[in-house]
């Protein structure tokens, strides 16, 4: 753990970073205890209040970001490594992801530095502004699919806006967060502005939530733990930015490209083993085209090859982690249960190289409602749903027909059917005649039950702010 200035050993409960692909074990990490989140609490509260982080000019601010970023690229074999070991990914989109994590904070740097206050209209003689104003300690929770990027699309404008971060990263993805917090330090972060204490939800998450001095909590993860930790922000009356789950609905119109159809479609749900919040996991064909897009569909599902994720050409790594795979093969006997029909996979690899680990077929199930419990549930694996529907109202009834609103694809060649269909269907982020394309400079988060606020953009900084109105009278008063 990283508390303050102080690298800590705690070799009773430590973590055991399991290797998915292999079953072997990584390494042993410490977990954090209520002691250690109260000590590391205190040391970015006393970070945040101190002339070295408070009255840091936002210029001086962003070279501090920009030289996280230089460091994330010259690190970029271990953090990669590191990913890889932890979660399972594929090598190449764990090399992406790290130089994805290093633009994050580059374009964070900018915005520290360009962000400015406002002058609002007045109404009598007086000059009105809003300024804004960092919350003091926030608490980063974050998830096990993406570590690099999602540590980082906290953390990054976090510290833009003038706050100190307590990240609890994931118990099965520790080390990433350890690794950029020791980067940060060599990049004269000041001691106590980033703190990462691996750990347990249970022990360590709960009493960061409950702490008296977090003043705001980001978290991106389940919807149910999200509304555990709404609970308590609201009892407390801090705010929240959470980015939860997803059931996201994929739509081919019968006018589509059908090849760039299909192959956006298995990225949207096979890419990262499934495990993506914004996977496209309910996919609706338009009746006419329905059979011929299902035999693509089931032919590219095949033609992936899912290897030992350090393997030359592999497309597919494990699922992270072996109780994961667990809840997706009870996901998918629901299904069999229910009357679905698997298409394709449904099942573990059979070579034997990938015995010990936690790996799953890509799978395609069909016949099963809208109403059906794995259409409903998030699977969180590379499981996909195909139905078909009639017309466009039939479409969006059956799109909208769920708790979540995270993110939604559309192919279609006529742009006028795109627009109204993006416009009806109720989700944060709307895809057309592509899926999953993403950049830090456009906002993001959910609709429904999928999340509170927006990361990524300026909004991303503002989500760590607090405004604050500034009246200066310009009249001489009356005497």
């Amino acid at each position: 753990m990283l508390i303050g200035d102080e690298w800590i050993t705690r070799s009773a409960d430590a973590l055991e970073s399991i290797n998915p692909a292999t079953g072997a074990v990584n390494y042993h990490v410490s977990a954090a205890t209520e002691t250690d989140v109260n000590a590391a609490v205190a040391a970015a509260h006393e970070a945040v209040r101190q002339p070295a982080w408070r009255d840091l000019l936002p210029h001086k601010r962003a070279r501090i970001l920009q030289r996280i970023a230089d460091g994330i690229e010259a690190n970029a074999e271990e953090l990669a490594t590191l990913q890889m070991l932890e979660n399972g990914k594929v090598w190449r989109e764990c090399q992406a992801q790290v130089a994805a994590a290093a633009a994050v904070y580059r374009y964070f740097a900018a915005a520290c530095e360009t962000l400015g206050s406002e002058v609002t209209p007045a109404r009598g003689d007086y000059l009105s502004m809003t300024v804004y104003e960092p919350y003091g300690v926030v608490a980063a929770i974050t998830p096990w699919n993406s570590p690099m990027t999602m540590e980082a699309q906290k953390i990054a404008p976090a510290l833009a806006a003038g706050n100190a971060v307590v990240l609890k990263p994931s118990e099965i993805t520790p080390s990433v967060g350890l690794v950029v917090a020791r980067i940060a330090r060599e990049a004269g972060l000041p001691p106590g502005v980033l703190n990462v204490i691996p750990g347990t939800g249970a022990v360590a998450g709960r009493a960061l939530v409950a702490h008296r001095d977090v003043r705001m909590v980001s978290f991106t993860g389940g919807t149910a733990s999200g509304r555990a930790i709404a609970s308590v922000a609201a009892e407390r009356l801090i705010p929240v930015g959470l980015e939860l789950g997803g059931k996201s609905p994929h739509v081919i119109f019968d006018d589509a490209d059908l090849d760039a159809a299909v192959a956006g479609v298995a990225g949207g749900i096979f890419e990262g083993s499934g495990q993506s919040c914004v996977a496209g996991s309910r996919l609706f064909v338009q009746r006419r085209v329905y059979d011929t897009v299902l035999e693509r569909l089931v032919a590219h599902a095949e033609g992936i090859r899912v290897d030992l994720p350090d393997t030359d050409g592999a497309q597919m790594g494990p699922i992270a982690s072996f109780a994961q795979r667990g809840r997706i093969e009870q996901m998918i006997e629901t299904a069999r249960r229910e009357g679905g029909c698997i298409a394709t996979g449904g099942r573990r690899p059979s070579e034997k190289r990938l015995e010990n680990g936690a790996f799953y077929q890509p799978t395609v199930i069909t016949d099963l409602p809208n109403q059906a419990t794995p259409v409903r549930e998030e699977i969180f694996g590379p499981v996909l749903c195909v139905l078909a529907f009639d017309d466009e109202a039939d479409l969006v009834a059956q799109a909208n027909d769920t708790a979540f609103g995270l993110a939604a694809g559309i192919w279609t060649a006529d742009y006028r059917r795109a627009w109204r269909v993006a416009r009806a269907i109720e989700a944060g982020t709307v895809w057309i005649n592509t899926y999953k394309q993403l950049s830090i400079a456009t906002p993001f988060g959910g609709f429904k039950d999928s999340g509170i606020g927006r990361e990524k953009g300026l909004s991303g900084v503002r989500l760590y702010q607090q405004s604050k109105a500034l009246y200066w009278q310009l009249d001489t008063p009356a005497r």
